[in-house]
């Protein structure tokens, strides 16, 4: 069945479009422009669905505030290279960290390296297929940044935890490490 077009309405301050859909509860998004969007079940009452968002009026405004500042850093930040780019300069600097960890390598070879989107995480390893991944973004970070998600990410092939042996061993390859990773802290 077609869904309506979506109704514009203001409640409690907060103007929202609100669409009907088939969802068992009220729902509010604040979009990456900051406008709202609330879905509501076909059988819930306007006035109740007005109620609903003028109740939730202060966290759609703390909300609308989070995202434009998310947004401002996002638009701050420089331009992410092509993957082919980033897969370039990832494999360069993971040949140059190579002959440190050779040893714990699986099968003593230089791991398969790829690049993917990756927003909740700067690097991966996987001991299973032998593979360091990055992401897309580390390549803008300050190359101390990108240095030591490399080490931290070939020290997972001999230790595939954060315990101290494994801070220990990044330790040994990179005393300053701490300053490094301070250098990916909210971003």
């Amino acid at each position: 069945m077609n869904q309506p077009d979506p109704q514009r309405r203001i409640a409690g301050g907060v103007e929202y479009e609100l669409t009907r859909r088939r969802v068992r509860n009220l729902n509010i998004r604040v979009r990456t422009d900051g406008s709202v969007a609330v879905s509501a079940p076909r059988r819930v009452p306007l006035s109740s669905v007005d109620a609903f968002v003028a109740a939730h009026a202060g966290w759609v405004a703390a909300a609308q505030g989070r995202m434009a500042v998310h947004m401002a850093n996002r638009a701050a930040e420089p331009p992410l290279p092509s993957k082919a780019i980033a897969l370039h300069q990832m494999q360069a600097l993971c040949a140059q960290y190579y002959p440190l960890f050779a040893t714990t390598c699986p099968r003593g070879e230089m791991p398969r390296i790829a690049v993917r989107d990756m927003s909740t995480r700067w690097g991966s390893c996987s001991l299973k297929t032998g593979t360091l991944c990055f992401a897309l973004r580390l390549c803008v970070m300050p190359l101390p940044a990108q240095e030591y998600v490399v080490v931290h990410e070939f020290c997972h092939f001999a230790h595939p935890n954060h315990s101290p042996a494994f801070w220990a061993a990044v330790a040994r390859v990179m005393p300053d490490y701490k300053a490094r990773q301070a250098l990916l802290k909210g971003r």
